[in-house]
């Protein structure tokens, strides 16, 4: 990802490119933290979960299947 593309995400989504990183930064120390001590505590599940679900995109699915689900978008045609 580049400066564009963060000033891109920024732009849409209505955010300032510099807390777009520092959220990003945020989540990389954590997961850091957390997946060095699930392996120095060899608790393999656990990594694995940690790794896994953040690359599974478990929130967005949770989202599009049960939240978004119960959602309709209603088309309405201006006529010029």
């Amino acid at each position: 990802m580049n400066m564009n593309d963060i000033n891109s995400l920024a732009t849409w989504a209505g955010i300032h490119p510099v807390v777009i990183i520092l959220l990003f930064l945020w989540s990389l120390v954590w997961k850091g933290l957390g997946l060095w001590k699930a392996a120095n505590l060899r608790q393999k599940k656990w990594f694995i979960a940690l790794l896994v679900i953040n690359m599974l995109g478990i929130l967005e699915i949770i989202y599009l299947f049960f939240v978004a689900k119960k959602y309709k978008v209603e088309i309405v045609e201006e006529n010029q």
